[in-house]
């Protein structure tokens, strides 16, 4: 399966149960497996560090190009071979009133913007249904809306038709997000193992470590394991998340595919899958994850078949939705900074939180009072080395990658913004890390895909914990907690987080408002 995690961003899985290391796309602009390397079974991390540095396991565009089709792909001729997002003035025809948010918002949108004294604006109106008539009386389709950005996303055949549209009053600049002849799914999906689990001496089984090393666990023994949250995660795909027999406890409320509504979420990438175990596995003495009693969306917005903008306007239409259907947090291990077209690159200078459409929408949805975490991204041993959007987004929690002892992992992406903020904020374990495979055995992998969503379920239950917080009280204050709040950096940023010290200053804050 073609995957361009970081052109996409490399990741290691190694299967407890098979004893294999297999090479596969991770964090920051993520997907899942791409191409699988046999290696000897007596690899010691540090070799598999070194092979990564090497080239010799990695995939995507840095080192690799994929010229056939996936095996597991189906290939149909796309409709329209082009997509552009079309920005628009205002929305001044619109038919709603601010005076009457529950027209178009859910209730449980409204009720978390109450909760935090967060005023609705414009932002939250819906884009004009006026405005999108005219665009679609041009000829073209419309495929989404944003309406934190205030934008259209349409395809065509005929770029002409774009030019005519640019041409209306209300309509302020076009972007072409995507060109190809063919779109494609998976459709086939890997085998469950029949093979017995080993059962582990220690509660968290194979994910002690990323737990314990953030003092996760004591905000578990406290009665904090997520209940009543809800969590939604933008990523890849979760292959045979439906089948397999150990996430059959955890309470996923729905799934969305906003890449290809004829696909299925749950036979494209796996990358969806290890995020979705690194929080909600629950099965004592195996596998416990960091938020195993909270809820959870699965929504697919990343195209593993290509790399195009496209896919931010997908995971901007999926953000907002997980708004509408009333989210507290929301974990996406994905990032961006290269593109098939390379005219849409990004640059250092890009880094500013304001230039991708992506770091936009992270930073609207932290004003929604939604807490936000990312993956930092996978690029610091390539010549980028810097964060990927939407990692430069203000007020959203950006994480990189530490081993158990601390250290920075090699491919951790680094700081700072191009307008000098922090970046990464804090870290969290992001080497050998507890995952689920898609065949229903324990695996390990590397990145801050993982690091992120470690850390996004203990912030979960910390909020459980103290939900008068506001998401930016909150983020606050789990940068305190951390190992280097006293003197941040642009490469741990405030550093490991302590999660029991951070809920002793929850503790505090909440008797000072008393």
């Amino acid at each position: 399966m073609k995957v361009r995690l970081l052109k996409r961003i490399i990741l290691f899985t190694v299967s407890l149960a098979m004893g294999y290391c297999a090479s596969a796309q991770d964090s920051s602009p993520q997907g899942t497996l791409s191409q699988t390397i046999l290696i000897q079974n007596n690899l010691t991390q540090n070799t598999i560090i070194e092979n990564f540095l090497a080239g010799k396991a990695s995939t995507g565009r840095t080192t690799v190009e994929y010229s056939t089709v996936p095996e597991n792909a189906i290939v149909e001729l796309a409709k329209d071979s082009l997509k552009y997002r079309i920005l628009l003035k205002n929305k001044t025809t619109t038919t709603f009133s601010l005076n009457h948010p529950e027209e178009f918002l859910s209730e449980k949108s409204i009720a978390r913007r109450q909760r935090q004294h967060l005023a609705i604006d414009s932002t939250d109106l819906p884009v004009c249904k006026k405005y999108i008539n005219i665009i679609q009386q041009n000829g073209v389709h419309v495929l989404l809306t944003g309406k934190w950005e205030n934008f259209v996303t349409v395809s065509c055949n005929d770029s002409s038709l774009i030019n005519n549209i640019l041409k209306l009053p209300f309509v302020s600049s076009a972007i072409k997000v995507w060109q190809s002849s063919k779109i494609m799914r998976a459709n086939k999906r890997d085998s469950i193992s029949k093979a017995k689990w080993t059962k582990d001496s220690l509660y968290y089984g194979s994910a002690t470590t990323q737990i314990k090393i953030c003092n996760g666990d004591k905000l578990h023994e406290a009665g904090y394991k997520g209940q009543g949250m809800v969590i939604a995660i933008l990523d890849a795909g979760f292959h045979n998340a439906d089948r397999i027999k150990a996430l059959r406890n955890i309470h996923i409320l729905g799934t969305k595919d906003f890449v290809n509504s004829k696909a299925d979420l749950f036979a494209e990438s796996s990358h969806g899958l290890s995020v979705l175990s690194c929080m909600a596995m629950n099965q004592p003495y195996h596998m416990v994850g960091t938020a195993p009693e909270a809820s959870y969306w699965l929504l697919r917005t990343e195209d593993v078949y290509s790399e195009n903008l496209i896919e931010q306007d997908y995971w901007s239409e999926a953000i907002e939705y997980a708004d509408s259907v009333g989210v507290d947090v929301v974990n996406s291990s994905l990032g961006y900074y290269n593109f098939d077209d390379n005219s849409k690159d990004y640059r250092y200078r890009d880094l500013n939180g304001h230039y991708a459409l992506i770091s936009r929408e992270a930073s609207h949805a932290a004003n929604k009072g939604i807490f936000l975490t990312c993956s930092a991204g996978n690029a610091g041993a390539i010549s980028w080395k810097k964060i990927t959007p939407p990692a430069d987004a203000d007020n959203i929690l950006a994480v990189g990658a530490v081993d158990s002892m601390g250290i920075l992992t090699p491919f951790s992406s680094v700081g700072n913004t191009a307008d000098h903020r922090i970046k990464p904020d804090v870290v969290g374990l992001g080497i050998s890390v507890a995952i689920m495979g898609t065949d229903g055995t324990l695996s390990r992998g590397n990145g801050t895909s993982f690091s992120a969503p470690i850390i996004c379920g203990m912030a979960t239950c910390l909020w459980q914990a103290f939900p008068q917080l506001t998401a930016k009280q909150l983020l606050h204050i789990i940068r305190q907690s951390s190992n280097q709040s006293d003197y941040p950096n642009n490469i741990y940023g405030y550093g490991l987080p302590d999660m029991w010290k951070a809920y002793q200053m929850g503790l505090k804050k909440d008797t000072q408002q008393k």
